[in-house]
């Protein structure tokens, strides 16, 4: 997340808050539909290193809705996180 927002800096930054997950900048569920156009950008010729940083990510979220819902199971989190991102 560090570098993703390193390389966002003085953009309407479309990263997540957490704990919720949601987009700073549209509100939706993180990844946002910018954020993806923008990983897929800086990661063109790196698909390996951006699945990586996406479970990682996705991990992170997962234990912070865990937290937030009383350490209920989150939902699977793989379409949004890192199905996308796959290569087609």
């Amino acid at each position: 997340m560090t570098y993703y927002r390193r390389r966002r800096r003085g953009v309407a930054e479309h990263n997540p808050v957490r704990p919720s997950w949601r987009c700073r900048a549209c509100g939706r569920f993180w990844p946002c539909a910018v954020a993806k156009l923008l990983f897929l950008a800086a990661y063109r010729d790196r698909r390996a290193a951006l699945l990586d940083l996406l479970k990682d990510l996705q991990a992170q979220a997962a234990e912070d809705m865990a937290e937030q819902d009383g350490n209920l199971k989150p939902p699977d989190l793989d379409d949004r996180f890192t199905n996308w991102a796959r290569a087609r």
